[in-house]
């Protein structure tokens, strides 16, 4: 009978929101943003409606905007001019990346930068990392784990440089998060943080972002160092992994259809964790909401709660802007 009363209480407005157990907060977002070369440059993605790749001098703006509104932080892509076979554009001095690290820390300090550390976007194959090619070049490859290592310690250590608070090396190499915090440590930048992608699933969900970074691989794919979506317990090894080498935030990615991985991970190691909301769950859910089949602002809310509710710290998601104006307002 006391249950039953209190569910005929919960339909009270403040007694619903006094006993609510999870709530969203600004301070839980990241703001993706996409940097290309050039000046004068604000494009939207075609297929991911409302959200744009920016040129250093446009950035500003979405940074500023971004931190009116409490954003803590923001997660830089690079989008370079050129690339070449082993992703060297990604630590040049002059690179992309480090240029809008640099600009946003000059106008913002306070704004919490992120770098991604990858070679998908970098290198002329589209993989994330040094391929060591079989005898048919298109068919047969596989990924150079040693070599690429190198070079995404080079890549963090160049972000950490020009003054990136964290770097979040998404590679999925072997002993990655290991090899990047040596080379920070032995080069003076022990502050600086590493956001992991630990649990990155080769998933169906990244199409819209492959042609916003323009990463997409220009033959096979990328199971064979992203993980099997049929797995969960491999998911809190690369975790465990993770935080044993020196990652400071452990992530799983997508979020939507790995909520029960979220929770796991959160229930086993206690861990402060990200999750990211990937572009394909952006983008559909903006397809239904310009079709009118769904509510955008009660759907987002919803499935950013969900991401909250199953264990997640942090979201890192393209609905951030939005999501902040919808819970101040």
């Amino acid at each position: 009978m006391e249950f039953t009363r209190l569910r005929r209480l919960r339909g009270k407005k403040f007694l619903r929101e006094l006993l609510r157990e999870n709530t969203l907060s600004v301070s839980d977002f990241i703001l993706p943003i996409f940097v290309v070369p050039g000046k004068g440059r604000k494009e939207e993605i075609p297929s991911m409606p409302g959200i744009y790749r920016f040129s250093i001098d446009n950035l500003n703006r979405e940074v500023e905007e971004a931190e009116k509104l409490g954003i803590p932080a923001v997660l830089i892509f690079g989008v370079p001019e050129s690339k070449d076979e082993s992703g060297s554009p990604a630590y040049h001095r002059e690179g992309i990346v480090q240029k809008a690290v640099q600009e946003i820390k000059k106008e913002f300090p306070h704004m919490g930068v992120i770098t991604d550390v990858c070679l998908c976007s970098y290198t002329r194959h589209g993989h994330c990392g040094i391929i060591r090619y079989g005898r048919k070049e298109t068919t047969s490859f596989e990924i150079d784990n040693d070599k690429t290592l190198k070079v995404l310690g080079k890549i963090a250590l160049s972000q950490a440089e020009v003054g990136a608070d964290m770097v979040a090396p998404s590679a999925m190499v072997d002993g990655q998060v290991k090899a990047i915090r040596e080379v920070l440590d032995e080069n003076g930048y022990r502050d600086t943080g590493i956001m992991s992608y630990s649990a990155k699933y080769a998933s169906s969900f990244y199409g819209p972002f492959r042609e916003a970074a323009d990463s997409s691989p220009r033959f096979g794919d990328r199971r064979s160092y992203q993980m099997d979506y049929h797995n969960r317990e491999e998911a809190l090894r690369e975790v465990e992994a993770d935080i044993e080498e020196g990652a400071d935030i452990v992530m799983v990615k997508p979020a939507l259809s790995y909520l029960d991985v979220i929770r796991e991970a959160k229930e086993a190691f206690n861990f402060p964790l990200a999750a990211y909301s990937v572009s394909g769950e952006y983008s559909m859910v903006k397809a239904a909401a310009q079709k009118g089949w769904i509510e955008e602002r009660k759907a987002v809310l919803e499935i950013l709660t969900s991401i909250k509710r199953a264990g997640a710290d942090i979201i890192i998601t393209y609905w951030a802007k939005g999501a902040a104006k919808w819970i101040g307002g």
